[in-house]
């Protein structure tokens, strides 16, 4: 059984203590500490980093948590943990900053058609708040591009699987050849084949509507895109190898 090194222990301790704190507080948890759409009323700074240590069930924190000890331990043995925080927090911020490009991307065609249409401001505040539309606008526009607009608006963004995904990939580029095992089908397969085989999955899913759930999917391709190119950086300038305490 592969050992949990001492950051990684303290990010497991940290987020089960977060996921128990939901379990007794309930909603106003996910209000104070996700991640809301920045415009929201409901958005605060810290969210930016809380949303990583908060999950949506119980199955959602163990394979994230599952996913930290097997892949975060090594990469932590090799790089010192300075290193390893600030490459686990920086990938998670880089989740949550590609998906609310695109939730800004969507809200802002709703905004931009609001205009043409030339609403007022309480129809837009209207909607955003209850997604009621005037049956006007309901029979000249195309309704999808609103209930888009609306989900992303009062999005909650919650989990660590950005910040995994940074951890796949400097995994995958660390110890490419090191052979895993798919659970569906159990078959073995290198990280360094697994690895983006998982983030081409989470692209087509992000531009389709074939999903599995609620998945934030380009917070994950976020978090892989950062970590490929922190570690191509720390590559590039021979920072790769070093040990940051």
């Amino acid at each position: 059984m592969r050992a949990v090194s001492e950051t990684v222990k303290h990010l497991l301790i940290i987020n089960v203590i977060f996921f128990l704190g939901t379990l007794v507080l309930g909603d106003l948890s996910y209000d104070l500490f996700a991640l809301h759409y920045y415009d929201s009323p409901k958005f605060e700074y810290w969210q930016v980093f809380s949303h990583m240590f908060m999950h949506g069930d119980f199955y959602h924190i163990l394979f994230n948590m599952i996913g930290l000890w097997m892949f975060g331990s090594p990469i932590e043995q090799m790089w010192g943990k300075n290193k390893f925080i600030f490459y686990y927090l920086s990938t998670g911020l880089g989740a949550a900053a590609l998906q609310m490009i695109l939730y800004s991307y969507q809200v802002a065609q709703a905004n931009q058609l609001f205009l043409n249409l030339n609403a007022n401001f309480s129809i837009i505040s209207e909607f955003y708040s209850s997604s009621r539309l005037p049956s006007d606008l309901i029979n000249s526009v195309d309704v999808t591009l609103f209930q888009n607009a609306f989900s992303a608006y009062n999005s909650v963004l919650v989990g660590a699987s950005g910040a995994l995904y940074g951890v796949l990939v400097a995994f995958a580029m660390s110890f490419p050849n090191t052979q895993l095992m798919l659970l569906f089908p159990p078959i073995p397969i290198k990280a360094k084949y697994l690895v983006p085989l998982l983030i081409t999955a989470d692209v087509f899913f992000g531009f389709t509507s074939y999903s599995i759930g609620p998945i934030a999917h380009f917070a994950h391709v976020g978090g892989a895109l950062t970590g490929f190119i922190m570690m191509q950086y720390w590559k590039k300038n021979q920072f790769n190898n070093k040990r940051w305490d």
